[in-house]
């Protein structure tokens, strides 16, 4: 597969912010876009307004990107595909394409998230429904409404083939998206997963109005238990000092955007999580994360007390500040032998 061989149609699969925000880059730098959604009543309206109001609201789509519902043979008749689904849905709508998606397509994967009942990263999933595709992952701290702004974002590229990374690197990179290449892709994928945990125990210091020092200490904590479990994974820890580890956790845990930081903040204030999960138009990852996120804390017999203490607050209905009393009260240790 040459440089050359991606060049005209991409297919975007996922109508949510950052498949939005993608498209609308991808077609300003030249390329023939088919934007698919799986909701017909959406993007129906989407077709008439041009404007994805539920997921990136105030960014026009131009009339040149194609919107649709269907799926055919048309669809995948493209030479790239951006698989922009939420994990707890990304099996069921890959099924939908098995029967018209040929080995010769390669996939691009920006999906964040652990499946929970296989504790397969997203790249695993398709392969499990898709076979051997070509696959890379696209991720790191790129929140979908500042990227549509044209604010300067930096992510990471990673496949296991070096050079699916390099033709993936050159379509997206631009003046104001710039991608790095990763070979280590499980750790590229944990990474991106797991700051979702940290973000919503942010969160909750956020609705408890704890400070600047809790905040540190938590960014600090949980980049160590993320690698922690990463490197029982089979991941390279210095992944976890780059963008989709250290600089994606950053920004989840800080941003007004992070809808995981924004669950958690409610939680702090007193309110239950499936009030506010019914209330929200979009997916918090990080809710089903934990959940993975444990069983496979168990399964590596890997110690990771602020994702336990999340998941009792979210599942188990902890009082927050318990759940602070235990982390606190935890038999003192050596900062330099966890690091180790």
């Amino acid at each position: 597969m040459s440089s050359k061989s991606v060049t005209k149609k991409i297919t975007v699969i996922g109508n949510g912010g950052w498949g939005t925000t993608l498209a609308i880059l991808l077609y300003k730098k030249g390329y023939e876009i088919t934007l698919w959604g799986a909701d017909a009543s959406y993007i129906s309206f989407l077709k008439e307004k041009r404007e994805n109001i539920k997921y990136l609201k105030g960014i026009p789509i131009p009339s040149g990107i194609g919107i649709t519902s269907d799926i055919s043979d048309k669809l995948v008749d493209a030479q790239l595909l951006v698989s922009a689904v939420p994990t707890p849905y990304l099996r069921s709508v890959l099924i939908k394409f098995k029967d018209i998606l040929t080995n010769e397509i390669p996939i691009v994967s920006v999906t964040k998230g652990i499946e929970n009942d296989t504790l397969m990263r997203p790249s695993e999933v398709i392969t499990n429904v898709l076979g051997n595709q070509p696959i890379s992952v696209l991720l790191g701290p790129s929140h979908a409404e500042e990227v549509a702004r044209g604010l300067p974002t930096t992510v990471v590229v990673s496949s296991k083939n070096a050079n699916l990374s390099q033709i993936v690197q050159e379509i997206f990179t631009t003046d104001r998206l710039r991608v790095y290449t990763n070979p280590d892709m499980i750790g590229v994928e944990l990474g991106a997963a797991m700051k979702n945990v940290i973000a919503i125990a942010s969160g909750v210091c956020d609705g408890l109005k704890f400070g600047d020092n809790s905040k540190a200490a938590l960014i600090a904590r949980g980049l160590t238990e993320i690698s922690r479990l990463g490197v029982a994974m089979g991941a390279q820890r210095s992944t976890f000092s780059g963008l989709t580890g250290l600089g994606d956790l950053i920004t989840t845990c800080i941003s007004p955007y992070g809808r995981n930081r924004w669950v958690g903040e409610q939680i702090g204030k007193g309110r239950k999580l499936q009030e506010i999960l019914e209330n929200m138009a979009q997916i918090a990852e990080g809710v089903w994360t934990t959940k993975s996120v444990m069983a496979l804390s168990n399964k590596f017999k890997v110690e990771m007390p602020i994702a336990k203490e999340i998941y009792n607050i979210l599942f188990t209905n902890k009082n927050p500040l318990e759940a602070v009393s235990t982390l606190m009260m935890r038999t003192p240790k050596s900062e330099v032998e966890e690091l180790l």
